[in-house]
């Protein structure tokens, strides 16, 4: 694996320090503290209820901590006005929706608004960021059929490509692979490795422990809202640790071709 674009010397784009966030009395996170950098592809990993979505929530200002503090590109999102985010910020949500049955270049188009005027009226600029994100998703051939015909996972795909035509700084996904085919899980995994290389900050929620292995540079465990691991692939996916975490004794190698960590399940004979 290639290094990231970003290094040591550069000043983090997110940075998350000491942050605690509650629901209700429920503690989803406690004293949660990473960074990620320009050109870095970040992959948060965890169990159901870890905190995981909730953390990406947060990095994008969609809530405030209840102590510490969450930076994005040096701004409080949760204070900053949210067009100010939009521009740094683009965030693909676990279930992305939309009230309307718009097109897929409509739905792809939207992206573009933070950089557009009170009109709306998209440039050539607009036209050329949309088409490039439709073509980089595999999307032109679907571009003027509706959303609501599509299945769950073209429309995951869709998404993808509005968050690229934002042209961000920083792009969140929160289980960017989810209800994708093989194949359209790894070109989601290329994308995002793609999108880091050419000099984004990318962070993902994810739960295929292979593919994170295979395409992340850094990976952060979470368990009950903590963070319990963070590191190169290498050293984050050990047997040890995933049975510790997920509660899974599992079969630890290594792939024959990259190197990456390999993981599966050790499921004894019935």
């Amino acid at each position: 694996m290639s290094e990231p674009a970003g290094g040591a010397g550069t000043a983090p784009m997110v940075e998350v320090r000491g942050v605690t966030f509650r629901y209700g009395a429920h503690a989803a996170l406690e004293d949660v503290s990473f960074s990620a950098r320009e050109g870095e592809f970040v992959g948060l990993l965890g169990p159901n209820g870890a905190g995981k979505s909730t953390l990406v929530r947060l990095i994008a200002g969609l809530a405030a901590p209840a102590r510490g503090t969450v930076r994005l590109t040096g701004m409080d999102p949760a204070a900053a006005p949210r067009r100010a985010v939009a521009r740094v910020c683009a965030l693909v949500p676990q279930e992305p929706r939309l009230g309307w049955p718009f097109t897929v270049r409509e739905a792809v188009m939207m992206g573009r608004a933070p950089r557009q005027g009170l009109l709306a009226v998209p440039s050539r600029f607009d036209h050329g960021a949309v088409q490039g994100a439709l073509e980089a998703c595999d999307l032109v051939h679907l571009a003027g059929r509706r959303l609501d015909a599509l299945s769950g996972g073209e429309r995951r795909r869709v998404f993808f490509a509005r968050a690229l035509a934002q042209e961000p700084r920083v792009l969140l996904l929160d289980e960017p692979t989810a209800f994708l085919d093989l194949g359209h899980q790894v070109a989601a995994m290329r994308m995002a490795r793609v999108a880091a290389r050419g000099g984004l900050c990318v962070v993902a929620v994810l739960h295929d422990l292979n593919l994170a292995a295979a395409a992340c540079d850094r990976l952060v465990v979470l368990s009950r809202g903590r963070v319990v691991a963070e590191g190169a692939p290498d050293d984050v996916i050990t047997a040890e640790r995933v049975r510790a975490v997920w509660e899974v004794p599992v079969w630890r190698g290594e792939n024959g071709v990259t190197g990456a960590p390999v993981v599966l399940p050790a499921l004894g004979r019935e």
